[in-house]
């Protein structure tokens, strides 16, 4: 059906985000980024670096100075709701349509992929995606192709044929129903087919899979879109008033009381046993649907069954892991659980690659789940990141939904074949369970392991020195710690900046967000001679982002007093923030990594003056020897798991706390070095440096970015079998050579 309206259709749920002002000074691509950015922009329109969108637009061919049609198509791996003008793929029109004749059947998908480069407009190298000849193949200008909550619901129904002709008669659409087919060359000629027999129709509802809507114009396609969705969840929710509130069977466990700490007991436990073959990142969600679903009856038996829609699945693997956890039961009892749970996943997951496996089929990847659901308590799910830990819990709540959304439309026993069966399938791998059809294992498997997917893997950046890490840096808002923490950030860790300078820590954290990405950082307020305060600093860390891997501490005190006397309390508070304090956060990381059961790293700053004597500075001198001898012993009594070592840094003066003005200026004064009153901070202290630094054999002042140098290497997989060492940074410090 051609669209002739452009004014807001009637919706419920979604809202029509068109600006007529902002589009008028745009053109025909960049009209297509906007409509893109509008519809990825909302999460129940589609998933983050989910569907496509297309355009085809006249442009000049610069080989003949000709008008010639372009698909413009979003490029693999993009997402609609940030891709720019030059995310897109473009291609000849033309030479796509050719393509046809060179299509020999669904065995030769790959073969046809690798054309799409020959039809690239303009040299571009943006990837065209697998989806490519679905838009091209539709006559339309201007297609979108969607993964709604709603849509999908309908399309992994038992009876969503059925559903969508009745859809079709109460909402005046005409959608076009077509069974499951992997995307591809194949679906793209369905499709096309489809269109043919079905004139007027105006959109495609792809069994398992997803929507397809468009227009004559971006506009019309972007309303024909919002509308066909928002008129869907209405159908859907119709459904669901008639049914009543009970979902998922009803209430098998309920809610636990106190459950965020609940899960912040339990994560290093849980990342470490899911990290068995490479680290990962947590991400934990409590939110009212998802918890609906795991204390639910059919929780179990649905999460079992897996996902439909391919998008979510790549994701989120072909199922999660539930684990049982009744009410009632303690957490020793869910550690017993989970270690049970995930030693038949695994089993099962190696089953299914081998089951499936071909000769020329990407190796066996990492057979632990992706999202973990724990009745009661709620939603893990894991990535290489933060944020791809945070998406991933976003795809499997949209499964949820639709899950849901297929329940709410049962109605009567189901004859036959599911709808998503095409002819030739084998009508027994569709699995059926309250009206809610699974994706047969053996399409996952083709696309969870498709050689195309594993090249868009491959196509990815590769992983920094200090990715999938969890990097905990007390003392990290000023000075040595700061810059520890911007290097460590800068080599893709996950940072929590913890200071007793709670807004200093803020401060820096939001600083190394805009070098890594906001959800790679956080802040804690620590008194790092406070075992509570410690242990409650490492809690926030892990509620982060699931555990820890190595812990830094550069906080320090140089007592001092104008009279060069030091009284007892400063005596003894140098010992104990010098000394205990660093005996403290070992201890309680050392908690963390044995729950883990992965490797972890401790690094300790102690300093040069541990083993050069001073007249005037005993407290700090002492109370760094004994520090040195600490990272000795705990190395030995942390072996082999945790590996403990620190630096030496003779006098590090740039940002530092322990060199406020006055004491730059007594120093100064105490070796006879000129400077002016009325000199700045950073000026006085940079001629006291510079002092410093003749004494050393490089002449070099040590600035805190050689310290955190020394401090990640230690910490870093580069020194993996280095424990119980020091390292100076002294610039050549001759009185501190061992001896």
């Amino acid at each position: 059906m051609t669209l002739t309206k452009t004014a807001s259709p009637a919706l419920k749920f979604l809202e029509d985000r068109w600006d007529a002002g902002v589009a008028a000074a745009l053109d025909e691509p960049e009209l297509l980024r906007y409509r893109s950015n509008l519809l990825g922009s909302d999460l129940r329109i589609t998933n983050f670096a989910g569907g496509n969108t297309s355009s085809k637009i006249i442009e000049t061919d610069p080989l003949t100075g000709e008008p010639v049609e372009v698909l413009w198509v979003k490029g693999s791996g993009g997402d609609l709701g940030s891709i720019q003008r030059t995310g897109f793929a473009t291609l000849y029109q033309e030479k796509l349509l050719a393509l046809e004749r060179s299509y020999k059947g669904a065995d030769t998908e790959d073969e046809m992929a690798a054309m799409y480069p020959l039809c690239a407009f303009r040299g571009n190298p943006v990837a065209a995606s697998i989806d490519t000849p679905l838009h091209g193949f539709l006559p339309f200008p201007h297609v979108d192709h969607l993964h709604p909550d709603w849509g999908i619901a309908l399309a992994a129904a038992a009876n969503g044929k059925a559903k969508m002709e009745q859809f079709n008669r109460e909402f005046g659409r005409s959608l076009v129903w077509l069974p499951w087919q992997r995307p591809g060359f194949e679906l793209a000629m369905m499709m096309k087919r489809a269109v043919e027999q079905n004139p007027g129709c105006d959109g495609i509802v792809l069994g398992g899979h997803g929507l397809f809507t468009w227009g004559q114009t971006q506009r019309e396609c972007y309303l024909n879109t919002l509308s066909v969705i928002d008129s869907i969840g209405q159908f859907i929710e119709r459904h669901g008033t008639a049914k009543g509130p009970v979902r998922f069977g009803g209430e098998a466990v309920p809610a636990r009381q106190g459950r965020k700490d609940l899960a912040v007991a339990i994560a290093p436990f849980l990342r470490g046993r899911v990290s068995a073959q490479r680290r990962w990142i947590a991400s934990f969600s409590d939110a009212p649907d998802v918890l609906q679903f795991v204390n639910s009856v059919y929780a179990r038996e649905l999460a079992f069954l897996g996902t439909s829609c391919p998008d979510h699945f790549i994701r989120t693997k072909i199922r999660p892991l539930f684990v049982p956890w009744a009410a009632g039961a303690g957490l020793d009892d869910l550690k017993a659980q989970i270690e049970r749970s995930l030693a038949e996943y695994r089993e099962q997951y190696r089953a299914y690659y081998h089951q499936f496996a071909t000769a020329d089929s990407p190796a066996l990847r990492d057979p632990n789940p992706a999202v973990v659901l724990i009745p009661g308590l709620g939603m893990f799910s894991f990535g290489k990141n933060k944020t791809e830990a945070r998406i991933t819990g976003e795809f499997y709540t949209n499964a949820i939904h639709v899950m849901d959304g297929a329940g709410l439309l049962a109605e009567g026993e189901i004859l036959g074949p599911v709808p998503q069966c095409q002819t030739g399938m084998d009508p027994a791998s569709f699995k059926v369970f309250a009206n809610y059809v699974a994706l047969p294992a053996l399409e996952a498997f083709r696309i969870e392991y498709w050689a195309l997917e594993e090249a868009k893997l491959r196509r990815q950046p590769p992983e920094k020195e200090l990715s999938r890490q969890v990097v905990f840096v007390a003392g990290g808002a000023s000075g040595i710690g700061r810059e520890v923490a911007r290097l460590a950030a800068a080599r893709g860790a996950h940072v929590v900046v913890a200071d007793r300078d709670a807004e200093g820590a803020a401060a820096a954290a939001k600083e190394m967000a805009s070098i890594a990405a906001p959800e790679f950082t956080a802040s804690a307020a620590v008194d790092i001679c406070s075992r509570t305060s410690i242990a409650s600093a490492l809690r926030a860390t892990v509620a982060a982002f699931g555990g820890l891997d190595i812990l830094i501490n550069t906080a320090a005190m140089f007592p001092s007093s104008p009279d060069g006397v030091i009284p007892d309390s400063a005596w003894a508070a140098a010992l104990d923030v010098n000394v205990t304090a660093n005996y403290l956060l070992a201890e309680e990381a050392a908690k963390l990594f044995a729950e883990q059961g992965l490797k972890g790293s401790i690094v300790f700053t102690s300093s040069a003056n541990a083993v050069v004597p001073k007249r005037g500075s005993e407290a700090y001198d002492v109370s760094k020897a004994a520090l040195s001898h600490l990272v000795r012993e705990l190395a030995v009594s942390l072996a082999p798991n945790v590996r403990v070592n620190g630096i030496s840094p003779a006098t590090v003066v740039k940002g530092s706390t322990m060199f406020p003005r006055d004491r730059v200026r007594a120093s100064l004064a105490k070796y006879n070095i000129p400077f002016e009153d009325a000199w700045s901070d950073e000026e006085l202290r940079n001629r006291l440096a510079s002092f410093y630094a003749q004494r050393t054999l490089t002449h070099q002042p040590i600035d805190p970015a050689d310290c955190a140098e020394a401090i990640l290497f230690l910490a870093g997989p580069k020194a993996r079998c280095t424990t119980g060492h020091l390292i100076p940074v002294d610039g050549g410090l001759s009185e501190a050579f061992l001896r």
